[in-house]
């Protein structure tokens, strides 16, 4: 499925400003499961927090299986400017204030008319603390870029079964939700995302 033109001419702006993203397409195979079936949104932003220290920060929700932190993202609603969400989900999820450093990918998957945008994002200020309760994320961890792939393969291997929480299968989202990692892994290391 090809992004609309509104959206398109936004990832173009961001572009300008920020740095020319990969661009992924990615088929997910086996059923579907939230947040691609949500009819409330045609995205996602993934928040790449680069904290003070250097680390990055993830998050693992309560209902998540054990051990799947992952890097944070929130939805883009129909309509909604992708920097609108990012600025929004930003302070919902963390109650930082950050400096967007770079556009690092966007992310489609077929056969679903859904995308990820990724940013790089350099902490400024603020004291971290999810502001949203209905976010109902477990807990924060940093980790160094390099653990990036020891994540997405903890994600790849979540436990094969349903669950109502997603509208789906765990072991679906979790090979879905280890893409947006391995490409921003790759976008840290090829040396063109650093520019501090």
């Amino acid at each position: 499925m090809m992004l609309a033109p509104a959206i398109e001419a936004n990832i173009a702006t961001l572009a300008a400003r920020y740095g020319a993203p990969r661009r992924i397409t990615v088929t997910l195979d086996g059923t579907p499961f939230d947040p691609i079936t949500q009819s409330d949104r045609y995205g996602e932003v993934c928040m790449v927090i680069r904290r003070r220290s250097g680390t990055l920060l993830t998050a693992i929700k309560t209902f998540y299986p054990a051990g799947c932190f992952r890097l944070l993202t929130g939805g883009v609603a129909h309509g909604e400017r992708i920097e609108t969400a990012l600025e929004r989900e930003v302070e919902e999820e963390t109650g930082l204030q950050v400096v967007i450093r770079r556009f690092l990918a966007v992310i489609e998957y077929q056969p679903y008319s859904f995308a990820t945008f990724a940013f790089l994002l350099d902490e400024h200020s603020g004291d971290l603390i999810s502001r949203d309760p209905h976010e109902r994320i477990g807990a924060f961890r940093e980790i160094d870029v390099s653990e990036l792939p020891s994540l997405a393969a903890t994600l790849e291997t979540a436990p094969d079964r349903y669950d109502r929480e997603i509208s789906g299968n765990w072991r679906a989202w979790g090979r879905f939700r280890a893409v947006v990692h391995h490409v921003v892994y790759q976008a840290l290391t090829d040396g063109t995302a650093d520019d501090r």
